[in-house]
């Protein structure tokens, strides 16, 4: 989608705040999104306004300044760490005589270069083209000039409108193709639900740490760096915990704040996996100062693709940058572990993680209708003597219908160890 310089574009930086103190780890992070895009911080302009100009979104005496720093500092590319409208971009662009790109843009370039698989580039040219069709116009700002000239008043809003039937084309396409690997998805997932599998998914800010928690707990060797979006492709991997069955661990892309729209809707088929877990490990950044905003945005997009009622365990990464912090896990009333405290650097706490996800695995519940024959006796007798049974009725043909409650573990170690369990859940 685009093309881009072999060495890094000179950026200049633009943050506009509505009053007030501005928050400078909110502006460090504006700075790591364009490293992580390959570009190149000259300068940051801050500006002060009331609200954004409807025109310029920065007042006009700003712009002027803009407009000059440009010039003097031969800037490539204009990056605002704000959202801006479609007719805005276009008059800065006029302004300024550079290219002007929005935090939407920016997001979505990272996530460009970072997109390996075939569903993550599907994913990302979804989101680059629904952005992309409210900015056509400005491939043809060239024929406003010239509206009044004979034979060029049609030309241009033709071939907007053929541009404008392509993309859509396209966007039909992309998302048929999106369907079909959600469907595959989906059959893996059935599949782990019925062998009763459990899904334990990372999520997280992004550059908190999940990928490197998910190499110390799977020896999976993803690529993990301490930039923003490192992480773009799903991977999933089985981890073996102690004393419990295996669960299956998902390596998820990390959230940030102001997640474009194109991009939450387009990546759906890989949040999927996120929606689908069995329980969240919240990865924080325990040694950021922005660790609570972090955890609210977050928050926010578990809201957003309705995954907010889903258990989870608070993970609280990087203790090793903390003087005062020390691994070890919580409880909440219950006597679930519900926060952990570790180094995913370090390997402290990395332990007491796993005990963690196997006390949550110990503690689910199953509950299954079996159905038993008359030989089922020494079944029936040990699913009595670990009190799992919570109804009987004899059957008319010999044997016992029940209604049983047991723990995962449980669950698991009798499906293994008895054939007559399986046979007789198949049969319920």
């Amino acid at each position: 989608m685009f093309e881009r310089p072999d060495s890094g574009e000179r950026v200049l930086l633009l943050h506009q705040s509505s009053g007030g103190p501005v928050d400078e780890e909110e502006l460090q992070e504006f700075r790591e999104l364009v490293r992580a895009s390959g570009g190149v911080v000259v300068d940051l302009v801050r500006a002060s306004r009331a609200r954004p100009d409807p025109r310029l979104f920065i007042g006009r005496g700003k712009g002027e300044e803009v407009k000059a720093l440009v010039a003097e500092l031969a800037i490539d590319l204009v990056i605002f760490n704000h959202e801006l409208s479609p007719s805005q971009e276009r008059n800065l662009e006029r302004e300024f005589q550079c290219r002007v790109v929005d935090r939407t843009g920016l997001i979505l370039d990272i996530f460009a270069q970072r997109a390996h698989s075939f569903e993550g580039k599907l994913q990302v040219e979804l989101a680059q083209l629904r952005h992309l069709s409210t900015r056509l116009v400005r491939g043809w700002t060239h024929l406003e000039r010239q509206k009044g000239g004979i034979g060029l008043r049609g030309p241009g809003e033709t071939q907007l409108e053929s541009d404008r039937r392509l993309l859509q084309e396209r966007i039909a396409t992309i998302r048929k193709r999106l369907e079909r690997v959600d469907q595959q998805r989906d059959q893996g997932r059935r599949a782990r639900r019925r062998a009763e599998i459990m899904t334990v998914s990372l999520v997280g800010y992004t550059n908190a740490g999940k990928s490197t928690i998910f190499n110390v707990l799977t020896h999976a060797g993803v690529f993990a760096e301490d930039q923003l979006f490192a992480t773009l492709d799903p991977t999933l991997r089985r981890i073996e915990l102690p004393d419990s069955p295996p669960a299956i661990l998902a390596d998820t892309v990390g959230f940030v704040s102001r997640l474009p729209h194109e991009l939450v809707a387009a990546f759906r088929a890989t949040l999927q996996e996120t929606v689908s877990a069995d329980l969240l490990l919240h990865v924080i950044d325990a040694a950021s100062p922005r660790r609570l905003e972090n955890i609210f945005h977050v928050e926010e997009v578990l809201q957003r693709i309705g995954a907010a009622e889903i258990p989870r365990i608070e993970v609280y990464n990087k203790i090793d940058l903390l003087t005062e912090e020390r691994p070890g896990v919580e409880c909440d009333a219950q006597g679930q572990p519900c926060r952990v405290r570790l180094s995913a650097y370090s390997g402290e706490g990395v332990a007491e993680l796993l005990a963690a996800i196997a006390d949550y695995t110990r503690g689910e519940v199953v509950q299954k209708h079996l159905l038993l024959g008359p030989g089922e006796g020494r079944l029936r007798a040990l699913l009595f003597a670990g009190g799992w049974v919570r109804s009987e009725a004899q059957q008319e043909q010999g044997g016992w219908s029940l209604e049983v409650e047991l723990p995962r573990a449980e669950y698991q170690r009798l499906l293994k160890s008895e054939q007559g369990f399986a046979s007789a859940e198949e049969s319920g």
